[in-house]
């Protein structure tokens, strides 16, 4: 027997509890592993606390990530014994999730822990740090580089996809301007690496189609307003990059800041990308991730606990990332 994190929806209503229960009922897969870590991630968040359409299949084990050790295998690649990192693919929401002291997963869809980080350091990267590896990897594939002249926005900068980028692009040597409704977080996203932290309200209401331009690049995790003022507001050729939806889904933009300022709009996954991305992203990771910054922006739970501070991110009352020791 183990514990999971299960979330139950019927008639009686919806429930998240801990619960006791057994490899039996885990579902068909490759490899069978320990959890030593998992994470809660925004849309850990929405499935916990029953905010949003995110669970498709009841009842459901939470936690898109995890990271812990190989048990058994029949995969060609995984043996007992191999460190692994498991990001999306669908756990949590069609398929039971790493929120459970074991799972039984796909070898295809995990990736090697690198050396370079304990499992605890890896899932407080998690989903939310991974993307943020993604966007500046879509960054630099469009040609964006380091410029203290060229200043490039990250937004919703107090959260788990904005810590770690901006982190990361301070780290690479760019010019980051923070986005925040969080004004007492300024020392904490200029340690991280900001060079300025601006208020959000800057951004998130409705603004004019084209604007005084400002950005070489958008890291954006919010969406809605804020997304659309970002390109309205983002130099001639910049590039945005989207991969959140905190503010809203809707995109009430036009097409002028793309053909007027020849700007690039690049959507960012993260639950489907190919093992080859993946595998490059976690390499840059740890690369280019310093580790005390990392962990200025990290709290840990255990998984009972889980639930409770699920309610407090969607609430807006964490910073950072929250690490759920399993």
């Amino acid at each position: 027997m183990f514990k999971a994190l299960q979330l139950t929806k019927s008639d009686a209503g919806f429930s998240a509890a801990i619960v006791d229960t057994d490899e039996t009922q885990l579902p068909a897969g490759d490899v069978l592993v320990k959890v030593d870590y998992s994470t809660l991630n925004y849309k850990d968040g929405l499935a916990i606390t029953n905010s949003g359409p995110v669970v498709r299949s009841w009842p459901m084990v939470a936690g898109i990530d995890g990271a812990g050790t190989v048990l058994e295998s029949s995969h060609a690649d995984w043996k007992p014994g191999d460190m692994f990192i498991h990001n999306g693919w669908g756990l949590g929401e069609t398929r039971w999730g790493l929120m459970s002291e074991r799972a039984r997963l796909q070898g295809d869809w995990l990736v090697k822990l690198p050396q370079a980080f304990t499992t605890r350091q890896a899932m407080a990267i998690g989903t939310a740090g991974y993307t943020a590896m993604l966007c500046v990897l879509a960054l630099e594939r469009h040609g964006v580089k380091p410029d203290a002249a060229a200043e490039v926005l990250v937004t919703g900068a107090t959260g788990g996809v904005g810590s770690v980028a901006v982190a990361l692009l301070g780290k690479l040597g760019y010019t980051v301007v923070a986005a925040t409704g969080k004004a007492s977080e300024e020392g904490y996203l200029k340690q991280l690496g900001a060079a300025r932290v601006m208020d959000r309200s800057e951004l998130s209401a409705p603004g004019k189609p084209l604007q005084k331009e400002r950005w070489a690049a958008v890291i954006d995790a919010v969406g809605s307003h804020t997304l659309a003022n970002a390109c309205a507001q983002t130099r001639y050729g910049g590039v945005v990059t989207a991969c959140g939806l905190a503010q809203g889904t809707d995109f009430p933009a036009t097409v002028m800041p793309f053909i007027l300022r020849g700007i690039t709009l690049v959507g960012i996954d993260s639950v489907m990308a190919p093992l080859a991305r993946r595998q490059q992203a976690w390499a840059r990771l740890a690369r280019d991730l310093d580790p005390a910054r990392l962990e200025t922006m990290v709290q840990e739970v255990p998984l009972a606990r889980a639930a409770e501070k699920a309610a407090e991110l969607m609430a807006g009352k964490i910073r950072g990332r929250v690490i759920v020791r399993i």
